[in-house]
């Protein structure tokens, strides 16, 4: 009997398990999608889509100058509170606003630019005026996944995320078929109009009792405190799929586009299983680390999510890894030269579990300083030891830094949460 009592009382594990269901379905429409496009467009074409979905990455957070991470810690400090919140939307729309407008005539007016630079071709013109257009929803989107998260409201976290993939498939499909990879490029780019459309019909109610919409007024009333997420997500958004695109452009100039196409798969694999713990990440540890006020709280609340996800985590992260030559060819039929890249792949991305736990507390507290002082030294140690591993290690040595980043991100991560909670004490006495 303790054992369901134990299972019924823990909402960590009640998200996870709600998320496992979900992704578990994503993971099956996955594979087969991903085979088909590894078949149908190749290794140059799989690295051709790890370029669009790293400029979409970047756009969630220009669009809305990276306010994601704040409106889900006030959501949920304030959401019984009705003025708050207006005051909170105001800037937040704003926000958006300058946002949008901006990354999108930059997208426009620099289609010629980026498309030469990310394609080495003048071919990709139309993605980004496309992109220019989707901007806006992508921003509203954004906003609006971020009060579910801070409403912790998993469940309709869940049906939006499951109802928005599959349909999301379904588009994707139609393009492959339609028009190749060109068409799969603009079903990609159209992803974010369909969970916009998903969101507004399961949640479009729920939100109206939140956003009173009528009260909103264009003012800069939470500018400073929204402004210190902005800075906190370009460093962990907008930069990391930066250096994500610049590390594609170098594996394909210093070894070949096939070798940037392998890395491009294995991160396909790897998102796959870590956005288990992305609705984790915004759905309950976020949103619950911010009303967390001592050390000994915030030792107990992290050492109750490792003890429930890191197990599981390992022991998925183990069977992939055991099961690797099936999934090449089961998922990425011919992508034989990927194989060396799991180990350090998995073993990165399990310690980065470890650390993104951890850090988490400062978006919670709002560190500024911390967070940007962590994550630059993450990213810098990715992009130098990358340039320095391959050179010996070829592409493997993209994931060897991988793994060796993340080590050393969770130590210092470690070392400035202690610094905190200590300066804290000290101030307290």
């Amino acid at each position: 009997m303790k054992l369901p009592k134990f299972l019924s009382g823990n909402l960590v594990l009640k998200i996870t398990s709600l998320n496992a269901l979900v992704i578990s379905i994503r993971l099956v429409v996955s594979v087969f999608i991903q085979r088909l496009l590894a078949v149908a467009v190749g290794e140059a074409g799989i690295a051709n889509i790890g370029q669009i979905r790293n400029v979409l990455a970047m756009l969630t957070s220009t669009s809305t100058l990276g306010v994601f991470s704040g409106v889900v810690k006030y959501i949920a400090q304030f959401k019984d509170d009705q003025p708050e919140l207006t005051k909170l939307f105001s800037s937040v729309t704003l926000f958006v606003l300058v946002g949008s407008v901006l990354s999108s005539a930059v997208l426009y007016f620099g289609a010629s630019f980026f498309s030469d630079y990310l394609f080495s071709s003048q071919d990709y013109l139309y993605v980004f005026q496309l992109l220019a257009v989707i901007v806006p929803f992508i921003a509203v989107n954004r906003v609006v996944n971020a009060v579910i998260s801070g409403l912790s409201d998993y469940k309709r976290y869940a049906e939006i995320e499951l109802i928005s993939y599959l349909l999301g498939a379904v588009v994707l499909l139609i393009g492959l078929f339609r028009l190749n990879l060109k068409g799969v490029l603009i079903a990609i780019i159209l992803v974010p109009v369909i969970q916009l459309l998903v969101l507004v019909f399961v949640f479009g109610k729920t939100l109206k009792g939140y956003v009173d919409f009528k009260s909103i007024k264009l003012n800069f009333n939470y500018r400073k405190k929204l402004l210190a997420f902005t800075l906190m997500s370009f460093i962990s958004t907008f930069l990391i799929n930066y250096i994500e695109l610049d590390i594609r452009s170098l594996v394909t100039k210093e070894i070949n586009i096939n070798e940037a196409g392998y890395w491009t798969a294995i991160t396909f694999i790897s998102k796959n299983y870590m956005v288990f713990a992305t609705g984790l990440f915004t759905l309950y540890v976020l949103p619950k680390f911010s009303n967390i006020h001592s050390k000994n709280e915030f030792k107990h609340e992290v050492l109750k999510i490792y003890k429930s996800i890191l197990p599981i985590f390992a022991l998925g992260m183990l069977l992939v890894y055991l099961l690797r030559h099936v999934i090449i060819q089961l998922v990425y039929p011919d992508f034989i030269g990927m194989e060396p890249l799991f180990k350090w792949q998995l073993l990165g991305d399990l310690v980065r579990l470890a650390s993104v736990v951890l850090a988490h507390q400062f978006l919670a507290k709002r560190l500024v300083k911390s967070f940007v002082f962590t994550e630059l030294i993450s990213l810098v140690l990715f992009f130098v030891l990358t340039k320095l591993f391959i050179s010996y290690f070829g592409t493997e040595g993209v994931v060897l830094a991988h793994f060796a980043r993340y080590v050393i991100y969770f130590i210092v991560v470690v070392f400035v949460i202690k610094y905190y909670y200590n300066t804290q004490s000290k101030e307290q006495k």
